[in-house]
């Protein structure tokens, strides 16, 4: 990542120790994951400890030290999506992207998660990527929608 552009996104929040999850927010939206050098310069400039920075990135689950694809996709496996065939969908993802569940690909075009629950059960099974629902999914829509997305 650009270290003008991290200074840039720090200088939007006047350099304040208190805007730290924001920066590292925007950070992580531009990148899709929070590069050791914008850490760095980020510690640097909001005169925050890197292990203070590195404990912040950790704990939350919104951010990530390693990259992540292009396109997030998340496969809901609570509870209605489960018995309504979420396994099948999440297996055909897994067939079509060469990943399982914590990976992202290696030309960074998809990362794949597994959540509990999407908060819209009654369109299970439910697949997410970048924040768009795909509900009613069956395993032979899945290639559909990935398609879309390259």
């Amino acid at each position: 990542m650009d270290i003008d552009r991290v200074d840039q996104i720090i200088d939007k929040h006047r350099a304040e120790a208190s805007s730290l999850i924001q920066v590292l927010l925007e950070i992580q939206s531009e990148n899709n994951w929070l590069p050791k050098e914008a850490l760095e310069r980020v510690s640097e400039r909001l005169e925050v400890p890197l292990a203070r920075i590195q404990h912040v990135a950790t704990f939350y689950k919104a951010f990530s030290l390693v990259p992540k694809g292009k396109h997030q996709i998340h496969i809901c496996m609570g509870t209605a999506c489960h018995v309504r065939g979420a396994t099948r969908v999440l297996d055909t993802v897994q067939d079509l992207t060469g990943i399982k569940p914590g990976e992202t690909d290696l030309d960074l075009k998809f990362s794949l998660e597994t959540v509990n629950c999407l908060g819209c059960c009654a369109l299970g099974p439910v697949m997410e990527i970048d924040g768009k629902t795909h509900g009613k999914m069956a395993p032979g829509e899945t290639a559909d929608v990935l398609e879309s997305y390259e």
